[in-house]
């Protein structure tokens, strides 16, 4: 069975930095475009950055110049660098995927909180 979890959340202070990890398990052939998307309470869940099997990686223009999206096939990991964090980088991130297993499908992880306060 395939899973995605997330590891990284935390508690920052404004201004400062956390690295989510996504690890995806089960018998996965190959990877596709994997990403990182966020839920703020109240709001819809937002596209924060993305990046295709080559390497080529999208930010939304809020994130653009803090946070950093990569990948590392050999393991199966996706990882989101979040720097100069904000109060409104508050929010549940959650890891999604295009993944082969016995089929291609799209998988979600179960969300990582992000805290940013003071």
């Amino acid at each position: 069975q395939v899973q995605l979890v997330e590891s990284g959340g935390g508690l920052v202070q404004p201004g400062g930095s956390l690295r989510l990890s996504c690890a995806a398990s089960g018998s996965i052939l190959s990877m596709a475009g994997m990403g990182w998307y966020r839920q703020a309470p109240g709001k819809e869940r937002e596209l924060v950055a993305a990046i295709t099997s080559g390497g080529r990686t999208n930010y939304a223009d809020s994130v653009k110049g803090r946070f950093t999206i990569s990948r590392d096939n050999a393991k199966n990991m996706v990882y989101l660098q979040m720097n100069s964090l904000k109060p409104e980088d508050t929010a549940v991130y959650y890891c999604n995927a295009n993944l082969y297993s016995t089929s291609w499908s799209n998988y979600w992880g179960q969300g990582t909180q992000v805290t940013v306060s003071s």
